[in-house]
């Protein structure tokens, strides 16, 4: 079964951004990561999964939503 990839929202200045989208890659989990600064789409799919949250990063992972990163 071929695993979903993972949606990073966040924008590039974003330490928690960062490390989010380098702990999925290490784990060589797909991640598309949209840069919610550059592309008002993104913005817009962003707030739709976080309820209207403007923290960063946003993750969607296999249907669930988690707003921010603390690490694991």
């Amino acid at each position: 079964m071929a695993q979903e990839t993972v949606l990073i929202f966040g924008k590039d200045a974003c330490p928690y951004t960062q490390a989010a989208l380098e702990e999925y890659r290490k784990r060589n989990v797909a991640v598309q990561y949209l840069n919610v600064k550059k592309d008002a789409d993104a913005m817009r799919r962003m707030l739709e999964f976080s309820n209207g949250a403007r923290q960063v990063p946003v993750i969607v992972d296999q249907g669930q939503v988690t707003i921010g990163y603390g690490g694991t």
